[in-house]
């Protein structure tokens, strides 16, 4: 089967830096489904993978953990889906990435694809939709519907990949009052149209943004990028007893800022369930179906940025590259062989 995968960890504009290669057809286990690849989205892990994890033993590594596909065949054990099934999932971050034309994955952590989109639109959506959802619901505990009237949620780089959707969670499915960073003029309305109250600079100052918009404090932040440059700024705009939660990779973060206020921190990881396959692994599949009903409902929309065209190495250079300019906006698509 056709792949793209790298041998060695190299700078994306080396032609060596992700290749187009042939591999064997993978077989499912028990609890597997094989999958036929049908679109494929790129995300900030993939670039982090390829630039700091070199292959083991001379192996071809491949990346990619969003897929929309079809179901070719089933594990002896798997009882939620069947050969011909349309679905959409992120995978797992300790077996092989989706940037191939098969792939397996473990039924717990894959959901249904929503019947009114693409596979590209499709693709765009797990791993973001999984992350948003964890942060929101579980890391910061905010329950659904209006009960949190009082309460408001900054997102610090609402425009990517996680920020497109958490910014829809939030504004659609609870009572917060949602604001979302953004730098760019085309950037910041991306997060307006996507629900956000109030749009802010996360260039100058977080604390003084705020101010300027009205909003002296907030209660909850979720912080999407730079967190370690943000820091002081987003313990100054939480309120007493606020909550933060992160998805990125600080190299240094001095939680004893936090104590003043009695803050907590709180991380989110969604490769966490099915890399410990935790006892409540099979909630990602019971979240991704709920997102694909939302999805077909109307009360959430694809954050699908840009389509790069088929899945290729030339494409997928371009894609990591565009991601690791900082200057991507919603989610980059790849379809087809």
């Amino acid at each position: 089967m056709k792949a793209i995968a790298y041998y060695a960890s190299l700078p994306i504009d080396d032609p060596l830096s992700l290749q187009d290669i042939e591999l064997p057809e993978p077989l499912a286990g028990p609890r597997d489904l094989l999958v036929e690849v049908k679109a494929i989205s790129v995300n900030p892990v993939d670039t982090k993978v390829r630039q700091n994890v070199q292959p083991e033993g001379g192996a071809a590594k491949v990346l990619g953990w969003d897929v929309a596909g079809v179901v070719k065949a089933v594990g002896s054990d798997v009882s939620l889906f069947k050969a011909g099934d349309k679905v959409f999932y992120a995978g797992s971050i300790a077996r092989a990435g989706g940037n191939s034309e098969l792939h397996v994955v473990d039924e717990r952590i894959v959901g249904h694809m929503p019947k009114s989109l693409g596979f590209a639109e499709a693709a765009a959506l797990p791993l973001t939709a999984i992350t948003a959802w964890e942060l929101l619901f579980e890391r910061l505990q905010i329950a659904e519907g209006q009960a949190d009237r009082q309460q408001s949620l900054l997102i610090v780089g609402a425009a990517g990949g996680v920020g497109s959707i958490l910014t829809q969670l939030a504004s659609q499915l609870t009572g917060l009052k949602v604001i979302g960073s953004a730098s760019r003029a085309e950037t910041q309305g991306w997060v307006r149209e996507l629900g956000a109250d109030l749009v802010i600079d996360h260039s100058q100052p977080l604390s003084q943004e705020l101010k300027k918009a009205g909003q002296a404090s907030v209660t909850h932040v979720a912080s999407l990028t730079q967190t370690e440059a943000h820091l002081d700024e987003l313990v100054e705009v939480l309120a007493p007893q606020g909550r933060l939660a992160l998805i990125d990779d600080p190299q240094t973060l001095d939680v004893t800022k936090l104590k003043r206020k009695s803050l907590s921190l709180h991380w989110e990881f969604m490769y966490t369930r099915s890399l410990f396959e935790t006892a409540d692994m099979q909630e990602q599949h019971k979240l991704l179906n709920r997102v694909a009903e939302l999805i077909d409902a109307g009360t959430l929309k694809t954050t699908l940025g840009e389509h790069f065209g088929t899945i290729n190495a030339a494409n997928l250079r371009r894609a990591h590259a565009l991601l690791e300019s900082g200057k991507a906006k919603g989610k980059i698509v790849l379809e087809g062989f």
